[in-house]
């Protein structure tokens, strides 16, 4: 079956970094539409980061310049590097792939998310 699994989540300082990996498993990789979303509390799930099959990447206002999204086929892993970390970064962040046909923003495989918490 599909597995997405996020790990790299955690407590950092406002101003710190960190990177975010997403383990697949399951499927042909190499032929999906990744990215990252996340939901902080009391609000709806946002699309921050996406890398195509072709690795064009595409990123929500807020976070660029900050975060970089980069895959690698030979592992099926994807990873967010999060730097310049706000406060109102803290979210879960959760990791979805997209099949060919599919688009991301419209269906999927989820990822059961990690916890990023920025605070001092």
């Amino acid at each position: 079956q599909v597995q997405l699994v996020e790990s790299g989540g955690g407590l950092v300082q406002p101003g710190g970094s960190l990177r975010l990996s997403c383990a697949a498993s399951g499927i042909i990789f190499r032929i999906y539409d990744m990215a990252w979303y996340r939901q902080a509390p009391g609000k709806q799930r946002e699309l921050v980061a996406v890398i195509s099959v072709g690795g064009t990447t595409n990123y929500a206002e807020s976070v660029k310049g900050r975060f970089t999204i980069s895959r690698d086929n030979a592992k099926n892993t994807i990873y967010m590097q999060m730097n310049s970390l706000k406060p109102e970064d803290t979210a879960v962040y959760y990791c979805k792939g997209a099949p060919p046909g599919v688009q991301i923003i419209q269906g999927g495989y989820w990822g059961q998310g990690t916890q990023v918490t920025v605070s001092s």
